[in-house]
């Protein structure tokens, strides 16, 4: 494909885009229209990145400011606090149903992936089943009006969301689309494996060589995708991702992880009264966690793969629940 050059040629599509919402009457001004922090982010768009300002603000006036986004960011989350509540949530017979016909469906986009990336199919799959049920919720929200929403009129993590509009339109011009088409979740999340804007641009890849990035209905970038952000992630292929742990003692509970990033060695565990079901080094860093289950306290060690998970989502409980899932995946599969 040949590399054309100036930005205007090059995002021309983008570009006649803005530029007929740039000269929308009035009357269709959105909620961002003449706003100082819109202004400002405008100018810094033009200065540090070659968008046209005025073009820009043709973006702008159509965003909308969605007083139900406010709400559902700050709403406290209902917290499910025990495992034995989270992991039937995500780890369905119909969940297991769905997941096993997309593996067959896309199978040979999986194993490539798998090949090329070292992240197993089932991971893959699982990944999507656990964000979005393989597609069918994969949010409602125009991105551009989440990310204005919570940019500008959610001082919290303003700074935050902000980045990500940024990142958003610098998508939407290397990818030549409508900014103002593009849907996801109420925090800008998008596609398929749900990727914030700011991921899409490190780590989504053209899995299937047609010159585009399509997260949203093309499995083949979405399964790509996946495996490009866990192998970025530090995923070792052909590696375990947990232990099963046993414990006895008064010290059980000094090793457990406080957070995400593996603190303790397994050598360091077992002298709290930890052992575990596999041959583990004991200079071996693991995250050290407790599971409330149907059957009481399950004790687990999470491993550098384990920990790979935890970057999609910081949750030890979201990490085991892929995992789970992707065990189920295997099985209903009847495949090694």
């Amino acid at each position: 494909m040949q590399v054309m050059r100036g930005w205007a040629t090059r995002y021309a599509p983008w570009v006649s885009l803005v530029s007929i919402l740039g000269t929308m009457p009035d009357a269709l001004a959105g909620d961002y229209e003449g706003s100082p922090q819109v202004a400002e982010f405008v100018g810094e768009m033009t200065r540090d990145y070659g968008f046209a300002g005025e073009q820009l603000m043709g973006v702008f006036r159509e965003a909308e400011r969605k007083q139900s986004i406010l709400d559902a960011i700050s709403k406290p989350a209902e917290r499910v606090k025990q495992w034995s509540e989270y992991r039937p949530m995500f780890i369905t017979d119909a969940r297991i149903a769905r997941g096993v016909d997309f593996w067959r469906q896309h199978e040979a986009v999986l194993a490539r992936a798998e090949q090329e990336y070292g992240v197993p199919a089932q991971v893959i799959v699982s990944i999507i089943g656990v964000e979005t049920f393989f597609g069918r919720n994969t949010g409602n929200f125009r991105v551009i009006d989440a990310l204005s929403t919570l940019g500008f009129d959610y001082p919290p993590r303003a700074e935050f969301f902000r980045k990500e509009l940024r990142e958003f339109l610098l998508l939407a011009r290397e990818e030549q689309v409508d900014p103002l088409t593009l849907k996801g979740s109420y925090a800008g999340a998008m596609g398929l494996p749900q990727f914030m804007p700011s991921s899409f641009r490190a780590y989504a890849v053209d899995f299937d060589g047609d010159g585009h990035i399509n997260i949203w209905t093309n499995p083949d970038d979405a399964i790509g995708s996946v495996a490009s952000y866990f192998k970025r992630h530090g995923w070792v292929a052909g590696e375990p991702v947990v232990s099963r742990g046993d414990v006895r003692g008064d010290q059980v509970d000094e090793g457990l992880t406080t957070g995400i990033e593996p603190t303790k060695t397994v050598g360091e565990l077992r002298a709290l009264g930890w052992s575990s079901h596999d041959a583990l080094r004991d200079d071996m860093p693991v995250t050290a966690f407790r599971l409330e289950g149907d059957n009481g306290s399950e004790y687990w060690m999470g491993l550098k793969n384990f920990y790979a998970i935890t970057r999609y989502n910081r949750s030890v409980m979201y990490a085991m629940a892929v995992h789970q899932l992707s065990e189920q995946l295997v099985q209903a599969r009847g495949v090694k």
